[in-house]
């Protein structure tokens, strides 16, 4: 939590004359900026800048440590597929894990399909979940009610060493790989996705940045993966407010067949 002087700093200092612009974090030399009517919220939880605010022509807006996470306009087009491309890939799903995702897209998505018995949601800040449901509680954050759903407020990567579920799906909605969601890019977190896998059919989904600004670093995940799984696919959408339009997914499978 933030002093109400060091809130109405933040927000003045990332809404200057009416906009927002992004931080260049993984972008160097572009950034979004968007025309902001009103802030909603600002304030800094124990790991991250928290801004919410509502824009002229995307809806309300959700960024963290300065980067959009995302708008009512077009937040659709990345949670549908980053949910809905493993959970048609599997013949069956009962149990998904979801590590990330406290704006709640992913779990409302999730939540869609009725033959899922159990969703445990790990999102590491519990802030950006109460923002949510505050926030985006009629449009984004519509599921956290949901009897099937399990929220954890601890680490994914903790999360996956401690439990004996074996899941049939693990979908992981990661920020950036700066700051909390670093190590859910690495191979060792990969690997205690993959050893809590159904052995049969267990599918793993992971933000898989941008192919215009990020080739080394999909690379890398890639290869990661490709040295857990038979089976590696990249899919992608576009996006108007991530950067360059675009963002991807890295879908991995332990049925070679599949």
């Amino acid at each position: 939590t933030t002093s109400a002087a060091a809130a109405a700093a933040m927000a003045a200092s990332a809404v200057r004359e009416g906009w927002f612009a992004e931080k260049e974090v993984l972008w160097p030399g572009q950034r979004l900026a968007l025309q902001v009517e009103e802030v909603l919220f600002e304030g800094r939880s124990a790991l991250q800048d928290v801004l919410v605010f509502r824009s002229s022509t995307y809806g309300t807006v959700l960024a963290l440590d300065g980067v959009i996470q995302l708008t009512e306009r077009d937040e659709f087009a990345y949670q549908e597929m980053i949910t809905h491309l493993p959970l048609f890939a599997h013949p069956a799903p009962r149990r998904v894990l979801i590590i990330g995702g406290g704006d709640g897209g992913v779990l409302r998505e999730v939540c869609r399909h009725p033959d899922i018995v159990e969703v445990i949601m790990c999102e590491i800040d519990p802030q950006v979940c109460e923002v949510a449901k505050q926030f985006f509680g009629s449009t984004v954050a519509t599921s956290f009610g949901d009897p099937r759903v399990t929220l954890l407020h601890e680490d994914g990567a903790k999360f996956l060493l401690e439990t004996k579920t074996i899941f049939d799906v693990i979908i992981v909605d990661s920020s950036d790989p700066v700051g909390p969601a670093e190590t859910l890019f690495q191979e060792s977190f990969m690997k205690k996705a993959y050893d809590r896998l159904d052995p049969a059919n267990g599918i793993l989904c992971t933000q898989g940045e941008c192919v215009w600004l990020h080739l080394p670093l999909i690379k890398e995940v890639m290869e990661s993966c490709g040295h857990l799984f038979p089976t590696v696919n990249y899919a992608y959408t576009t996006i108007p407010t991530y950067p360059s339009g675009q963002i991807g997914f890295v879908v991995s499978c332990r049925n070679p067949r599949r």
